[in-house]
């Protein structure tokens, strides 16, 4: 494939990450991993395995979660960083936001940090990282303010 067109596949594969969450569909958020990925949630959680990402969201959809929309910036501002032709790291910025806007914090943006991979001619993330936004204050990160 032409680099335009795997900057497009890649594209794909996030907005449909989106659109899963969007629609509240647990294996279709699944789907876009590899079967053996591993999910690290902002809250330190590990999730392994496509199963499991996709079995949690669904409980997450139809909790706490519910009706939630995964605001992304723009898919095609993605700039992976290719390690191979089938490898790349790709950092994303995204936002929950929740279905009441009153029980919103408004401070939900995360930058997360993903390995894909190409298998069988399809890009799947293997690898997610997730973590909150925090800007530096006075060159320090913010675990080191106080």
């Amino acid at each position: 494939m032409a680099k335009q067109e795997e900057l497009k596949a890649i594209s794909d594969l996030f907005a449909s990450l989106s659109e899963a969450w969007n629609k509240g569909d647990g294996a279709a958020y699944g789907n876009c991993f590899t079967e053996d990925a591993d999910y690290v949630t902002f809250a330190g959680q590990h999730l392994k395995g496509r199963q499991q990402i996709a079995d949690v969201h669904q409980m997450l959809f139809n909790g706490p979660l519910k009706g939630s929309v995964l605001v992304s910036r723009s898919y095609t501002d993605l700039q992976p960083r290719f390690i191979t032709p089938d490898v790349a790291i790709v950092h994303a910025i995204g936002e929950v936001q929740l279905a009441e806007p009153d029980q919103d914090p408004n401070d939900r943006g995360s930058l997360n940090s993903n390995v894909i991979i190409k298998q069988n001619g399809e890009w799947k993330i293997t690898a997610f990282h997730n973590c909150r936004i925090q800007e530096m204050q006075q060159g320090k990160p913010a675990f080191m303010q106080g």
